[in-house]
Parts: structure tokens; C-alpha cells; sequence
């Protein structure tokens, strides 16, 4: 049977260029975009500022039918944004701090779903505001909470990281986010069943580049899925949130776990081919959901 809803916690924001373009996301945003496709209901629990680029990110989501009644507007701070600058030609990310996402505030909008699926980062852990919001978010469910790890510097904090992940039933985590979090010592496969077992996960998931990804499960099962023959990359951003967009849809759904990391790597290896986290063009998504239920259902 099919949960409630899905909501989505933490940030939206701008990617802002040396060359004045101005690129829209955030990881909970994009995974909140691409579910409004598949049809899960999603709901997006974010804070933007009363500006120019709160009023981009309301349309945005009102074009793509999207919930707009967790989003809420701050008087003060501007929405989220993200200096990117070139230095001796390699990329530079600045967070900028404070933000409108850093003071998401806790209200009737952002109740816990009953028996529903919420997803957080952990950037969105590192203001006090938004941090209680989301403990409360925690506390109160009574359904699924998939934790996507996403480590960036100087915004995270080792132990207070892994004292969410013993709050998570299913946890998304890269290679190197796993040397970082994990039991030292061993294999790959070793540190993330030590992590899996510290924590006592439904679900561990484990992402490996162009070596594809695993996950591991109460049962035992150790799945693994390689990455799909390489389309002609434009950029990798948002590639691992259109990963996990995919592994919510397929968990919802009951798809076995080796069928939900092919096709999660196989839709993030398709938006590597575009440009930015998330598309706005319907028809992209077609071959996809023909693919998933060609009986036609969803």
C-alpha cells in the first residue's frame, strides 16, 4: 500500500556564476522536482526570502504543480545562494550564511506526515533554527526518514552527522562520505555493514561513481548495480539527487532493491546529459516512467 506523502526539509537555493547565470536547487528542491513527476506527492518544507529569487522559486514550483503550502517567506534574510567562483580553474563554492533555508520555522505546515516518507539532508543542519524545525520534523514521524548525506565544508559537524543517522531508517551516502562516517578499517562492504549495523538502518545505500552503487538491508542482502554505459556528461550536478529521487520512488513502491539502483543510476546518468539538477521539459521523463510501468499505471 502506498504511504501518504512524501516532504522534503531543508534547502533551496541559487548556484550563482562568474558569468552571471543563476542556476536553481538545492538537493531537497531538486529530489522534491523530480517526485512531483513521478507521482509521490511531494511536499517541500523550505524557506525562501521576500525577493526577486523567492518569486523565481515560487513560479518555478507553481509551473511544475508542485505543493506550494510548506514553502514559507522570510521578511529579513534572502533566499539561499551559492557563490561559485573559478580559481586557477577549478570551481569554488561559497554557502553563503545566513539564509532565508537557515530559519525554516516550525508551524502547522510542517507537521510530519502520518505514516509518509521525509527526507533531509544534513546541510540544513548547520543553523540552530532550522535544526530544531527538523528535530521536531523527526520526533513526530511515525513513517519512513531517509537521511541523503551531504558533506560540505566547513557546514558539518562528524558527531552531530551520526547522531542523524541513528534517527534515519534508510541512509544515502557516497564513498568518500562513508570513509569519513564509518568504523575505520576493512572493506568498502565491511565499513558500510559496520555503519549499517551501528545504527541499526533499514537501509544503507552507498554510492560509487562510475562503479555504480550498493545497498545493504536488514535481511542481510547485499545488492549492487554497475553505472550504465556513460551518456555525453554537460555537467554531473544534481546527479545524486536524481539518484535518490528514484530510490524513494522505487521504495515506495516495492521495487526490488537491485531493479531501484539500476534505474536510480540510469536516471542520474540521463541528467548528467543536461544542463543543472533538474529539467523542465515533461517529455524527458516519458521513456522513464513507460520503462518503470509499461502496463500504464503509476
Amino acid at each position: 500500500m502506498r504511504d501518504s506523502t512524501v516532504q522534503l526539509f531543508g534547502e533551496v537555493l541559487f548556484d550563482r556564476f562568474p558569468d552571471g547565470r543563476a542556476v536553481l536547487g538545492g538537493a531537497p528542491f531538486n529530489v522534491a522536482w523530480h517526485l512531483q513527476v513521478f507521482g509521490d506527492s511531494p511536499r517541500l518544507l523550505s524557506r525562501v526570502g521576500r525577493d526577486e529569487d523567492g518569486m523565481v522559486v515560487q513560479s518555478a514550483m507553481a509551473n511544475w504543480g508542485m505543493d506550494p503550502g510548506g514553502l514559507q517567506v522570510d521578511e529579513a534574510l534572502p533566499t539561499g545562494r551559492v557563490e561559485v567562483s573559478l580559481v586557477d580553474g577549478e570551481p569554488h563554492y561559497e554557502i553563503v550564511h545566513p539564509v532565508a533555508w537557515d530559519a525554516i520555522e516550525a508551524s502547522g505546515d510542517t507537521a510530519s506526515p502520518s505514516g509518509g516518507w521525509l527526507y533531509h539532508g544534513t546541510l540544513a543542519l548547520r543553523d540552530d533554527r532550522s535544526r530544531s524545525t527538523l528535530d521536531a520534523l523527526v520526533s513526530g514521524s511515525d513513517g519512513k526518514i531517509f537521511l541523503d548525506v551531504n558533506l560540505r565544508e566547513p557546514w558539518w559537524d562528524r558527531d552531530q552527522v551520526r547522531s542523524r543517522l541513528g534517527a534515519a531508517h534508510w541512509v544515502k551516502l557516497n564513498e568518500h562520505e562513508l570513509d569519513e562516517l564509518a568504523p575505520e578499517g576493512g572493506s568498502l562492504a565491511q565499513r558500510a555493514r559496520a555503519l549499517f549495523e551501528r545504527d541499526d538502518l533499514e537501509g544503507l545505500i552507498v554510492t560509487r561513481g562510475a562503479a555504480g552503487a550498493v545497498v545493504l538491508d536488514r535481511d542481510g542482502v547485499a545488492g549492487a548495480a554497475p553505472a550504465p554505459e556513460r551518456v555525453a556528461v554537460v555537467d554531473t550536478v544534481g546527479a545524486g539527487d536524481a539518484f535518490s529521487s528514484v530510490m524513494i520512488h522505487g521504495l515506495r513502491r516495492g521495487w526490488p532493491l537491485e531493479t531501484a539502483l539500476e534505474r536510480a543510476l540510469a536516471f542520474a546518468a540521463a541528467i548528467c546529459g543536461q544542463r543543472g539538477a533538474t529539467v523542465a521539459d515533461p517529455d524527458f521523463y516519458t521513456p522513464f516512467l513507460e520503462a518503470w510501468y509499461d502496463d500504464g499505471t503509476r
